[in-house]
């Protein structure tokens, strides 16, 4: 009796120390999700709460919407927190996700120095800006990364009618290399400066370089009021209705790769348009300003 009693918790022992089949292990999601949700600070608050009322645990891989995409594309993670709409609803279609969930928005700004040479403080319309700052030949940071920023600042300057050129370029995120295929304005490597980075990265680049940048607002508003370092750039045109952002959550379909924790996805997605999540989303501030808006629940408090 004694020797199997040991043997019990000989095994239970070993659960517990050899890697992958560790108590618990099942109850860990893998997401990949776009910088913006990590940098501004939302997942901090919202991840804690999910694991207090389901048990479940994230593994947060932070990257551009693209290279998040992805992932969902190779089956490597559960489910994916994107900011590509029309991308997203691609993914779902070709069968990669199993549905989309509509969860919050908030918006892109752009931001710049507060000298402001080319004079777009106050203008709404964010084509018209980017326009005059191509023609001026100011200088622009790009995040140049295949993210969702990147994907909306494209298409914004494809709306100025500026002359654009299409370029192929390797960038390497943690290691790895990839091509990313994007346009732009004429003038790359001079005013015009892809850096193949977060957005974390090139909110700090341009601002070393006192550069003009497009960011979403939950990342801006972390770096620039919810650090000791601040951030030295201002917001020099918001409210066009091109700048909306909405993000989704989408799990990975089981039915292209079974191996996917398809339950717990679908569980977290669902606790994440909850009244409860959506409540959490809609208090999240930063010095008093709301970084996101829940699109689940629109009255949420």
């Amino acid at each position: 009796m004694k020797k199997s009693v040991m043997w019990i918790l000989t095994v239970i022992f070993m659960m517990c120390i050899v890697p992958g089949t560790t108590i618990g292990a099942d109850k860990i999601l893998k997401m990949s999700t776009t910088t913006s949700t990590q940098n501004s600070g939302l997942l901090d608050v919202l991840l804690p709460q999910l694991e207090k009322d389901t048990g479940i645990q994230i593994k947060v891989i932070a990257k551009g919407t693209g290279a998040a995409i992805r992932d969902g594309m190779d089956g490597n993670v559960d489910i994916i927190f994107v900011h590509a709409k029309s991308r997203e609803e691609k993914f779902v279609k070709d069968g990669y996700g199993a549905y989309r969930l509509g969860v919050m928005h908030n918006d892109f700004v752009i931001v710049g120095p507060d000298a402001d040479p080319v004079g777009i403080k106050g203008k709404r319309t964010a084509a018209t800006v980017l326009k005059a700052i191509g023609k001026s030949k100011a200088r622009f940071i790009s995040r140049g990364d295949d993210s969702g920023t990147h994907t909306k600042e494209q298409a914004l300057w494809k709306a100025t009618g500026l002359s654009l050129k299409t370029v192929t370029t390797e960038i390497i995120k943690k290691g790895k290399k990839r091509k990313v295929s994007f346009q732009h304005p004429v003038g790359l490597g001079k005013w015009y400066l892809s850096i193949g980075q977060g957005m974390g990265k090139t909110l700090t680049y341009a601002e070393e370089k006192q550069a003009y940048t497009l960011v979403d607002r939950g990342t801006y508003l972390k770096y620039k009021y919810g650090r000791k370092e601040g951030l030295d750039l201002d917001i020099l045109c918001e409210g066009d209705p091109e700048l909306y952002n909405p993000y989704g959550i989408i799990p990975i379909n089981p039915k292209k790769y079974p191996h996917v924790k398809f339950e717990m996805a679908d569980r977290f997605a669902k606790w994440l348009v909850s009244p409860k999540a959506q409540g959490i989303i809609a208090r999240y501030k930063i010095q008093g300003q709301q970084a996101f808006f829940p699109d689940a629940v629109p009255g949420a408090k």
